[in-house]
């Protein structure tokens, strides 16, 4: 044999052993480990706006804004900081119970924080129109204590305590401009070592009005004898992520940007939880707004320079990161017990499942899960007097768009009793669309009507009307890229029609676009209509 034939035949086999080695070369991360998968951003496609994250031992907990939507301030749970699950919510209703009782969009829960003190987690939020409030519990799956006003005042947003190492406590807080009529100043506060009420001077500790206009979302850490802020600046769609330090806790604290848009396709990136695993990564968990889909999470890896954090990849050596698209799963120790929220739901449980959520403090009258019968019925309600759409009706059953696209299929049996009586699902927003059966001149109707600028006080708009014979329907919402939603129903669950043109879905306020399903009526009547819904089933599409 020649020897180029055996450096031939020696490149072949050093080939043959390699090649069975990529996948697991490939995959292994910054420390050097193994593993089987990378995770890709977002890593919630959902509306969990302002998120924050804390560890307890080899378990993450995360809790988000929820506003006005019932129940509130959302828990949510994850082995490996990718996979999330929804375990619960700390506030079954809002108080003032009555103010509550009505929708009040954007208004409710805020920007909240969790920690762990003494074994005992807390969560700080602030309501906007009355000041900052605290729950605690021992699980964070709940029971949670009635809320404690920890600080009155209008405006006073995006609470976050420290424990300090000398036994002190502090709140660092932010302002809302538009309640407050002061924003983008920081300010810290001492806190009692229960965590249940304020004292002494409140201290302006970073004041961005020159160069980082709209400070706000302050979360305060400690690391290496420096007191850390994160901060967002620059506002929610086009800001950056601000790190604040200081060796004092009232200053004077340098500051950097750490974290922002760049090349990146991931505007914002705003608010959000830097949180550390138990071997040791650090990570930084933030949201991007993206219109109707609201405030989506996405997950970064952090590292450390002389003391600096830097979020993200800094792809050209500037010292500030951009949002990664994908990225090795963090070493978190164990795997995720949940792969996906949950968005369908079977109905066959004594509770309402924890996606739906009511726009205001909900009443008994307006659905009752059956466990016995299999199915949720949800009742014709009186529409209030002199409405003109659907945006002040609180009695909507609603859930997050799960996905950027997806179908959404209903099994409805609709009993419509008297005239006007009407029940159907819907994508609601600040426009909206939806299809529905309607009881009128003594017919069952199947109908489209759309709403464009609802939050305006606009008229609904029929797009879409024909008789219909039967009750029991199938009703879909296939939504697309960009939150193009098409309507279509169906008689046997197999051939579905197109029911008026496609709606572009549009975000709330201060929320995305939600799903769901309503149910009202003309004027009060002693047994009224209703809607059983069978089921609802979630396709999400590629």
């Amino acid at each position: 044999m020649s020897v180029t034939e055996m450096m031939k035949t020696a490149g072949r086999i050093i080939i043959t052993l390699i090649l069975p080695l990529l996948p697991f070369l490939i995959c292994c991360n910054r420390s050097g480990r193994v593993e089987e998968s990378i995770y890709t951003n977002p890593v919630l496609h959902a509306d969990y706006s302002d998120p924050d994250v804390i560890r307890a031992g080899d378990d993450y907990y995360m809790v988000a804004s929820s506003f006005n939507c019932v129940p509130g301030l959302p828990v949510l749970h994850s082995g490996d900081l990718v996979s999330w699950e929804l375990i619960g919510y700390a506030l079954d209703r809002l108080t003032p119970e009555e103010h509550y009782s009505s929708v009040q969009h954007g208004g409710g829960v805020w920007a909240p924080c969790i920690r762990i003190h003494k074994g005992l987690f807390y969560i700080y939020y602030p309501d906007p129109d009355r000041g900052i409030f605290m729950v605690s519990a021992s699980d964070p799956s709940g029971p949670w204590s009635s809320p404690v006003q920890v600080m009155q005042g209008k405006g006073l947003i995006d609470p976050s305590p420290l424990w300090d190492s000398d036994g002190n406590a502090y709140l660092v807080y932010a302002f809302a401009g538009s309640r407050a009529g002061v924003k983008s100043v920081l300010m810290i506060t001492r806190l009692n070592s229960e965590g249940t009420a304020t004292y002494g001077e409140q201290v302006m500790v970073f004041d961005g009005h020159d160069d980082e206009p709209t400070v706000e979302g302050p979360k305060i850490y400690k690391r290496n004898g420096w007191y850390y802020i994160f901060a967002p600046a620059g506002g929610v769609t086009n800001g950056w992520q601000l790190v604040l330090r200081s060796k004092d806790i009232f200053g004077p604290y340098e500051k950097r940007i750490v974290l922002h848009q760049g090349e990146s396709t991931v505007n914002g990136p705003h608010q959000g939880a830097w949180v550390t695993t138990r071997r040791g990564e650090d990570w930084f968990i933030h949201f991007q707004d993206k219109g109707a889909y609201g405030r989506i999470v996405h997950l970064q890896p952090v590292s450390w320079t002389d003391d600096w954090p830097v979020i993200g990849a800094d792809n050209n050596g500037d010292g500030i990161g951009e949002p990664v698209s994908s990225f090795t799963k963090p070493d978190a120790g164990r795997a995720s017990p949940s792969g996906t929220l949950r968005a369908g739901d079977e109905f066959n449980s004594s509770t309402l499942g924890l996606q739906w959520q009511w726009q205001a403090n909900p009443s008994l009258t307006w659905g009752f899960p059956s466990e016995a019968y299999g199915f949720y019925r949800l009742n014709c309600t009186a529409r209030p007097d002199s409405i003109a759409n659907l945006w002040t009706i609180p009695n909507l059953l609603l859930q997050k768009l799960p996905a950027e696209k997806f179908v959404a299929t209903a099994s409805v049996r609709v009993t419509l009793r008297n005239e006007g009586e009407e029940s159907g699902m819907i994508i609601m927003g600040k426009d909206y669309q939806y299809i529905s059966l309607k009881r009128m001149e003594g017919n069952t109707w199947l109908r489209v009507a759309r709403c464009i600028g609802a939050d305006r006080g606009s008229p609904e708009e029929e797009i879409f009307i024909q008789p219909l014979e039967t009750g029991e329907i199938f009703l879909r919402i296939k939504t697309e890229a960009g939150a193009l939603c098409t309507f279509s129903y169906s008689t046997d669950n197999k051939v579905f029609n197109e029911a008026g043109e496609s709606f572009i879905a549009r975000e709330g306020v201060w929320t995305g676009a939600k799903f769901g399903f309503f149910a009202l009526r003309d004027g009060f009547i002693n047994d009224a209509g209703y809607a059983d819904i069978d089921w609802v089933r979630i396709l999400t599409t590629d």
